[in-house]
């Protein structure tokens, strides 16, 4: 079963996660989370997350929705592709996949298991055929005996759940939803109140990484310079995303609405808060919503799946023809040997 990468979808401290397909059936799309370069420093906790996301996907296996384990060894981790969008830009507000995703919490709860990490909507994904899958369980727990600290896993992860139901589908929650978002769990509690600000300060303030993918340092930190840029008289909007460098991390990805020359651009704005600027003359947009999970899609050149989310709005696909003709990431596709 030999590997042959694509593309570099994630880097982090922990794992590097590179999507490509096998040899023997190039149509077989697969994941491996790449661990054998992972600093010498970092390694004891790499594979620790490594044995317990082995272990949840042995436990969940034949699930509808969660990704199949097929094959593990000093390289890392192979796994099945799970086709969809993450939920921060699919946006579901349809009660049919809320509804599907309850489904999948409810069968990884009869098998004992409990993800611990669905708060991150980049985790929870829609399929193209509309139905809720997760991935990444590196945190996730497996408990035969099913005990009251299991329970209260399993309750944390549906209030999360809910909690991405409340912000992308509002008026869809029920009284009695709104009474599981209100309660936390006393063990969530203490985790807010105490180990979190420890795991913060370790992995954001030591190590120089993010459990957000990046996104919530380096857009919250250079976000708002970029975003005064485009107050400029001759810009109309700017989105702002991120990618996985060659290297390790992120890098920020800005495109701007405006007819400045791309040199022009990049001159303006500094490499320090943009690793990449592509001046963009017209954004895809629904109405006036610009279509920002194109816009991420691009950033991250990942054109296989724009193919797919394309098919289904025909009438962008000249825009976005002429923003993918000028994209300036090209380096996720770069593999460290």
């Amino acid at each position: 079963m030999e590997f042959v990468p694509e593309t570099v979808l994630k880097r982090d401290i922990f794992s590097e996660t590179i999507v490509g397909h096998l040899a023997e059936d190039p149509a077989c799309k697969v994941v491996l989370r790449k661990l054998d370069g992972v600093p010498w420093y970092a390694r004891p906790i790499a594979w620790f997350l490594a044995r317990k996301e082995v272990r949840g996907l042995r436990a969940v296996a034949g699930i509808e929705g969660v990704p199949e384990l097929l094959r593990v060894d000093r390289v890392g981790l192979l796994r099945s592709w799970s086709e969809g969008t993450p939920l921060q830009l699919a946006k579901p507000d349809s009660a049919a996949w809320y509804h599907d995703a309850k489904r999948l919490l409810r069968e990884m709860r009869a098998r004992g298991v409990a993800h611990n990490d669905i708060a991150k909507p980049q985790n929870w994904l829609m399929t193209p055929e509309g139905r809720a899958a997760v991935i990444d369980f590196q945190l996730a727990s497996v408990h035969p005996r099913k005990g009251r600290w299991f329970r209260l896993l399993a309750r944390e992860d549906l209030r999360h759940l809910l909690k991405q139901k409340r912000a992308f589908a509002p008026g869809l929650l029920v009284p009695s939803e709104r009474r599981v978002l209100a309660k936390k769990s006393l063990p969530s509690r203490i985790w807010m109140a105490t180990g979190k600000r420890a795991y913060n300060f370790v992995t954001r303030r030591l190590m120089n990484w993010s459990d957000g993918e990046g996104t919530e340092d380096r857009i919250a930190r250079d976000g708002p310079e970029l975003r005064k840029i485009a107050e400029r008289p001759e810009m109309s909007d700017v989105v702002l995303c991120t990618y996985a460098l060659p290297a390790r991390g992120v890098g920020v990805y800005a495109f701007y609405e405006t007819y400045m020359a791309q040199s022009e651009l990049r001159a303006l704005v500094p490499e320090a808060r943009a690793d990449l600027v592509q001046a963009v003359a017209e954004f895809p947009r629904d109405g006036v919503e610009i279509r920002e999970d194109i816009l991420h899609l691009i950033a991250a050149n990942r054109l296989d799946e724009l193919a797919v989310l394309m098919a289904g709005a025909p009438d962008l696909q000249p825009v976005v023809a002429r923003i993918v003709a000028g994209r300036q990431n090209l380096t996720d596709r770069v593999l460290r040997r």
